[in-house]
């Protein structure tokens, strides 16, 4: 619910803070005075549309901030969770909009910068505000159905009936992706069979392009090489190194007897050295033969090579990717064969699926439609207070063209304001104050209807958001008509719509004109406009909103009965008014014949 709505340079709001509590809070004050204002602030910090009209004049800056208390398993945390935030300590989140004054905007969730899309969707979550131009759940058809479903208690049935149209379309899915790969190696058979067939004929071996190119580089170079080898053979063979090692070997051997083994290691290694001389030549005699040069056995490597790198680039793969590619050919002429078998597997598992899908939707279908008849009952019922008895509200349950996530189902609300009218769609045929109305009886149904209901875990739902806050949705209405409008609204705001475990219960904001919804609040408020002098010398308006206590309550609503000036009728009158709502008594007779000004 919201609990605190700060406001800075709006208009003609300086600096504001309120504080909101569970209940009814009423909000009133003469036209003019600023309630505009007040809501205009609040949508602003719920992510509406700003503009540079909103800043306060000579302010470079204004903004607007909304605190809420939310259940941690509510949809505001869903969507905060999707935007990558979280609730801060007491379960509480903030959303925050500056704007300046040639009309740009900053978003804010939890003091960290957001997009004003994702302010938006938070905001939406949380507060519904509804007006006689703003009635979204009654103007927007799409709502209808999801309306029609919290009065059903259908909520588990379309949970489960978007798990199975998931299924379903997984299932249709795969279908169709192997259904075009079968098509596909069919039209395929003929090259892949080719192409399958050419490479396991080349046979190529893993890494054998590295083997045959180092090996005819090899021969490329062997010529220059085998001249370097014969050389350092011919250094070898003339026998100068070895004469030179043999003549030092026999003077050493001579002198060691009498050298008391000094020289043992030296002529040991001597001897080391004419062993590895005689190693050296054999292997440059083997490196000599090695670097004779086969021309057909270049030839064969050339030809093996290049017809390698040909398939390859035929391919357009690698020649060692070549052996899979040929396999993968294979695959899918196995594909082809097996076909039939892995598409009747899948069309049977299709089917199932859309069997399943439409068995779940037929019967959500026939719950919507018996709902159908008792949304219309319950909400007849509510308008006969609100003196439209003569009113009819009938649900029109359809079928889509086409199956969705939730059904197969369109639902519209139609209504029809005159006897023997036609039922139309609700846009169309009811004026502004008979939408206001329609949407009350409507919230009002749908709330007991949840009560009543008492869904699993303790949740239940008076509307898609924890706080709800009417515009002067008792516009043009009076006495016994605002006192039922009053009472709803009381009961909307005290319905148990909220996990039990939280200790919050529902919060209702209104904006009124009738002492008899004012005197049902639980918590009220005075707007009021009024001139001060500012810096310089010049005047300006200040929008002001002051909490009322018992006595301050006593007056504004005197005045709501009187007018400017309060007589102690009025006063007397207004007790009675907060005293018999207070008692649950119903106070429309209290102010029926009081005349709108008395001097005391």
């Amino acid at each position: 619910m919201l609990r605190r709505l700060s406001i800075r340079n709006i208009v003609l709001i300086e600096a504001l803070d309120l504080e909101f509590g569970p209940g009814l809070n009423a909000l009133t004050g003469e036209t003019g005075a600023g309630k505009s204002i007040l809501l205009d602030s609040l949508g602003l910090a719920l992510g509406a549309r700003g503009g540079s009209g909103l800043t306060r004049l000579g302010a470079p800056q204004g903004s607007a901030a909304a605190v809420f208390e939310v259940h941690p398993q509510s949809r505001v945390a869903v969507r905060l969770a999707a935007h990558g935030f979280e609730l801060m300590d007491g379960n509480e989140v903030i959303l925050r909009r500056t704007i300046t004054e040639d009309g740009r905007s900053k978003a804010f969730i939890n003091d960290q910068p957001a997009s004003v899309a994702a302010l938006r969707e938070v905001g939406e979550a949380a507060v519904e505000i509804h007006g006689q131009h703003d009635d979204r759940g009654l103007l927007d058809s799409a709502e209808h159905r999801a309306a029609l479903d919290v009065f059903a208690g259908n909520t588990p049935q379309v949970v489960e009936i978007r798990a199975a149209r998931e299924t379903w379309r997984e299932a249709a899915d795969a279908l169709e992706a192997r259904r075009a790969a079968v098509a596909q190696a069919v039209r395929d058979q003929g090259y892949l069979n080719h192409a399958a067939d050419e490479i396991e004929a080349a046979a190529p071996e893993a890494g054998e392009e590295d083997r045959l190119d180092a090996e005819r580089r090899l021969m490329k170079r062997a010529e220059r090489l085998a001249e370097d080898v014969s050389a350092a053979s011919e250094t070898l063979s003339g026998g100068m190194v070895e004469s030179a090692l043999m003549d030092a070997a026999r003077r050493l051997q001579h002198a060691a007897p009498q050298a008391e083994g000094v020289l043992d290691a030296t002529l040991a290694a001597v001897d080391r050295a004419l062993a590895e001389l005689g190693e050296a030549g054999l292997r440059i005699q083997e490196a000599a033969q090695a670097l004779v040069v086969d021309p057909a056995r270049l030839e064969q490597v050339e030809e093996r090579l290049f017809a390698l790198r040909a398939l390859a680039r035929k391919h357009n793969c690698a020649v060692d990717a070549l052996p899979g590619l040929a396999a993968e050919f294979r695959a899918r002429l196995a594909d082809i064969d097996a076909g039939s078998e892995a598409l009747v597997a899948l069309e049977r598992a299709a089917e199932q699926a859309e069997t399943e899908y439409m068995r779940r939707a037929e019967a959500l279908h026939k719950s919507r439609a018996a709902a159908a008849g008792r949304l219309d009952a319950a909400v007849v019922a509510e308008l006969a207070p609100l003196k439209m008895e003569r009113a009819r509200f009938v649900t029109e349950v359809g079928r889509l063209d086409t199956p969705g996530p939730e059904g197969v189902t369109k639902v519209e609300f139609t209504v029809s304001t005159n006897p023997g009218a036609q039922a139309g769609p609700i846009v169309k045929i009811a004026s502004g104050g008979e939408l206001s109305r329609f949407l009350l009886a409507l919230k009002v149904a749908l709330t007991q209807r949840a009560v009543d209901q008492d869904l699993p875990g303790g949740v239940v739902r008076r509307g898609d958001a924890p706080t709800l806050i009417f515009d002067e949705i008792d516009r043009g209405v009076g006495g016994a008509t605002a006192d039922a409008v009053g009472a709803r609204l009381r009961r909307l705001a005290h319905a148990d719509v909220t996990p039990p475990d939280t200790g919050a219960g529902g919060q209702v904001l209104v904006v009124t004109h009738s002492p008899q919804v004012a005197a049902r609040a639980d918590s009220h408020w005075r707007i009021e406009k009024s001139v001060e002098a500012a810096s310089g010398g010049e005047e300006r308006a200040v929008t002001h909103v002051i909490p009322l206590d018992e006595e301050g309550r006593i007056d504004e609503i005197a005045r709501m009965i009187s007018g400017e000036v309060v007589s102690l009728a009025a006063r007397v009158t207004a007790k009675t008014l907060i005293d018999s709502a207070a008692d649950g008594a119903p106070p429309s007779a209290v102010v029926a014949g009081r005349p709108k000004k008395t001097v005391a």
